[in-house]
């Protein structure tokens, strides 16, 4: 896992920032140069295609639980379409 991609999670999603909803995360990523962008979209892709990644890695990254893959799974798809597709809002981690 590329180290930006990495620390983007640490510090946008992990466990103090990851339950705001500020509507600050996607513009805050789009503010920087492309290819830092790109980085950070191909790495989501990159997690979501892995079957290797899962709760216990997301935990790692962020110190948010998930239940269980699917869980992980759909926050993720709904992560990558709020930052790269316009979806309307921010999903939550569960629990929130």
């Amino acid at each position: 896992m590329d180290p930006q991609f990495r620390n983007f999670f640490r510090v946008n999603l992990d466990l103090e920032r990851g339950y705001e909803n500020t509507g600050d995360l996607r513009p805050t990523l789009l503010s920087f140069s492309d290819s830092y962008v790109k980085l950070i979209r191909e790495g989501f892709e990159q997690i979501m295609a892995d079957d290797s990644f899962g709760p216990d890695e997301y935990e790692q990254l962020t110190d948010i639980e998930f239940p269980d893959r699917e869980t992980l799974d759909t926050y993720l798809r709904n992560m990558y379409e709020y930052l790269f597709n316009n979806a309307p809002e921010q999903p939550m981690p569960p629990g929130y």
